[in-house]
């Protein structure tokens, strides 16, 4: 317990340095003037959320995926950003853990009709879904294959959709603003992969 959590904040560091950099060679940042203001906690729910995570598994291709998949909502929530340099780490891990399972094939497949389906409501959206939701959703096929990928969506648009109604309730948001999904869905994933 006491060195995963020694990893923990050693990742939250290295990992918020990380998180800073590639904003900084970003020019799509949907908050660019308000960097250091919407991430003035992510230190902390970093560690906690990794110090919890870590703590719940000895699977290292689990921790591997949690840490993306916390990073990932972390830059979402930020900056409506999800970083290809995370969402390709995520497939690839994703990939070795379903080969290792012996069902990379009907996750692939998985992967490849989930990310075709969200490209398509991204075009027929114009844009709505980004192309970072859309890769996220590639990914976590690669991890869960079909059924569980179903799961992932539903459950994930479900709880966006609520916090969506909140923010609009709250006067945070109005209907015509831009949500992030991505960290719904990684926060989804996330659970469903622990219940694996």
């Amino acid at each position: 317990m006491f060195v995963k959590i020694i990893l923990s904040a050693v990742l939250t560091c290295a990992s918020s340095f990380w998180i800073d950099k590639l904003y900084l060679n970003c020019s799509e940042l949907t908050f660019p003037n308000e960097i250091l203001s919407r991430s003035r906690f992510r230190k902390w729910i970093l560690f906690v959320s990794l110090a919890v995570l870590f703590n719940l598994t000895n699977n290292f291709w689990l921790m591997a995926a949690f840490f993306l998949l916390i990073l990932m909502s972390i830059t979402d929530f930020e900056q409506y950003m999800l970083f290809d340099a995370m969402t390709l780490p995520l497939a690839v891990i994703g990939a070795v853990f379903s080969y290792q399972n012996s069902v990379l094939q009907e996750n692939f497949l998985a992967a490849i009709i989930g990310g075709g389906i969200f490209l398509l409501l991204s075009i027929i959206s114009k844009g709505a879904l980004g192309g970072g939701d859309i890769k996220l959703i590639f990914a976590l096929g690669l991890w869960f294959g079909a059924e569980n990928l179903l799961n992932v969506v539903l459950f994930g648009t479900i709880f966006g959709g609520l916090a969506a109604i909140l923010m609009i309730l709250a006067k945070q948001k109005d209907r015509k603003s831009f949500f992030a999904y991505g960290p719904y869905f990684a926060l989804t994933a996330i659970y469903f992969l622990l219940a694996k």
